[in-house]
């Protein structure tokens, strides 16, 4: 049988375990935000959604009236 000491002991080091790779999980998620965010307000990002849409209306396909 299992004592109720051991079961507890198991069990926290199971939690401790998990704990520790949520923390490692969020921290990651925090890098990875602040990353992207450098890299959506960089000049390069910038420049290609800025040349994303062109209009495409005065091809040779539409009747222009």
């Amino acid at each position: 049988m299992v004592s109720t000491e051991q079961l507890t002991v198991v069990l926290l080091i199971t939690a401790a375990i998990f704990l520790f790779f949520i923390a490692i999980a969020v921290i990651k998620m925090y890098k990875l935000k602040a990353e992207n965010k450098r890299l959506t307000e960089s000049d390069a990002f910038k420049a290609k959604v800025d040349e994303g849409y062109k209009d495409f209306t005065e091809g040779h396909l539409y009747d222009n009236k």
